[in-house]
């Protein structure tokens, strides 16, 4: 390779040398990129496992507060999928929402204390009193039932109707 590189013209060796150079320097930059991102992972590894390392120190705390807090609930007052679904029917209908009104996507997540249960609940044409009223009539049934996500918009053929979409869960207590 040295016999190769020192027959060549001045001009040639120089533009192999340049070519060599560009290499080095284009591989020197992706290097640095890749040891970029990989300090960058390695420092959020670092953060992520520090927190689960706080949360895990705090695990008897967490049980502890959580045993309270179960033991403060009225198995009584907690609500199964069905019993979730109803109720949610039953409130819309004392607030004025007869129709336009649907329950599906009922999800049930099963633990050995308690069970988590959701469905999706849409209400379609309806005023915004009447949507309130709804909400409030909701959030009386708090900590038993409780809204995970609710997104508003309004009818395109009736602006001064609304659509909404609630995702509202419930606690049921194994018993």
């Amino acid at each position: 390779m040295k016999a190769f590189f020192l027959s060549r013209l001045f001009r040639e060796k120089l533009i192999l040398l340049a070519f060599i150079l560009l290499g080095a320097a284009m591989w020197l930059s992706s290097a640095a990129d890749r040891a970029h991102v990989f300090f960058d992972q390695a420092h959020a590894t670092s953060i992520e496992l520090d927190d689960q390392k706080r949360w895990l120190a705090g695990r008897a705390q967490i049980e502890a507060a959580a045993k309270k807090a179960i033991e403060q609930l009225d198995p009584s007052r907690t609500y199964d999928s069905v019993r979730l679904q109803a109720e949610l029917v039953a409130i819309a209908q004392s607030v004025g929402l007869t129709k336009d009104t649907s329950v599906d996507d009922t999800q049930v997540t099963p633990g050995t204390q308690f069970s988590l249960n959701s469905v999706r609940f849409v209400i379609r044409n309806a005023e915004w009193q009447t949507l309130e009223r709804f909400y409030q009539e909701l959030s009386k049934h708090a900590p038993y039932i409780g809204i995970e996500e609710f997104s508003i918009s309004s009818n395109k053929a009736n602006p001064s109707q609304l659509n909404a979409a609630l995702r509202v869960s419930s606690v049921e207590i194994a018993h």
